[in-house]
């Protein structure tokens, strides 16, 4: 398995002063130290169950462009955008960016937004569920498109394209990977199965974890799409202070097929947590 980190927090000890030194000390040890994947949420409040709007932070893609210049080797993603939060025609161009000054580590990670509060905080539409999910649906037909050969019209039902230029294109070919996070069912995961290179499952435990890919391999099925080509990834919210434990509850999920792991530094220090955890547990967690 591999490791990835998500940089969720940014409340720690004297934030107001080091907040910067952290988020860059934090992505250059987990890039040196073999990280695969660093990844930071994209919300415009901090949510409320880790502090709410009170609690800094920063605009997603800003910071991985910041991140792709103090960074060489790890990928680069947001876990995940919301739908809601960019025109898809943007959302492209932004993540072209990001994928030609990091290189070629840029993913597109985005589901179909749930944070109505940042919403109505700052003025945002925040269209009904089934609604999200068929913009999401057109965002990510958008984004293809413009990273395809197409520049003609994109004519959907909710977004309407001119002209979909975008020069220069992406340096990843045929395009930046796309990680749909999110585990439902009937909707997520037939997207999944029909668009995306990666998924984003929550750690619930290896029963359910298996449940849901076996619903992905089912939509993979229906659609054509090759499932052992889609690489499967969990977020896990638990405790890493025991490196023993953590990777016996890893060893339970590498086996129906989780290819990385994607853990929230824990504790006041992010950057001796990801330094604990590029020595201490990534050599044990690339045996599984």
């Amino acid at each position: 398995m591999e490791l990835g980190v998500h940089y969720a927090n940014f409340s720690h000890p004297d934030w107001a002063d080091r907040l910067e030194e952290r988020l860059t000390e934090t992505a250059r040890v987990a890039d040196e130290g073999g990280v695969s994947l660093l990844t930071l949420m994209d919300h415009w409040f901090q949510m409320e169950e880790m502090g709410g709007p009170s609690e800094p932070m920063l605009e997603g893609y800003t910071t991985l462009g910041y991140l792709a210049a103090v960074t060489e080797r790890v990928r680069l993603s947001l876990l995940v955008t919301g739908v809601t939060y960019r025109h898809p025609g943007l959302l492209a161009k932004q993540v072209t960016t990001l994928d030609r000054l990091s290189r070629g580590r840029a993913m597109l990670g985005i589901g179909a937004a749930w944070y109505d509060r940042e919403h109505a905080g700052l003025g945002v539409p925040f269209p009904s569920t089934s609604e999200r999910f068929e913009r999401l649906e057109e965002a990510l037909e958008v984004c293809l498109q413009m990273w395809g050969d197409d520049e003609g019209a994109y004519e959907g039902s909710h977004y309407r394209l001119a002209e979909t230029v975008n020069v220069p294109p992406v340096r990843q070919r045929p395009h930046p990977p796309i990680l749909i996070g999110g585990a439902g069912e009937k909707k997520t995961l037939r997207l999944v199965a029909k668009h995306a290179q990666m998924c984003n499952l929550f750690s619930e435990g290896t029963d359910v974890v298996a449940h849901k890919l076996d619903v992905l391999r089912r939509h993979c099925d229906d659609a054509g799409t090759d499932y052992d080509a889609i690489e499967k990834s969990i977020i896990w919210m638990g405790d890493t202070t025991d490196p023993d434990a953590f990777l016996t509850e890893m060893s339970g999920y590498a086996p129906l097929g989780i290819q990385t792991v994607v853990v929230v530094p824990g504790g006041d220090d992010p950057v001796a947590w990801t330094t604990d955890m590029v020595e201490k547990v990534l050599p044990r967690l690339a045996d599984l």
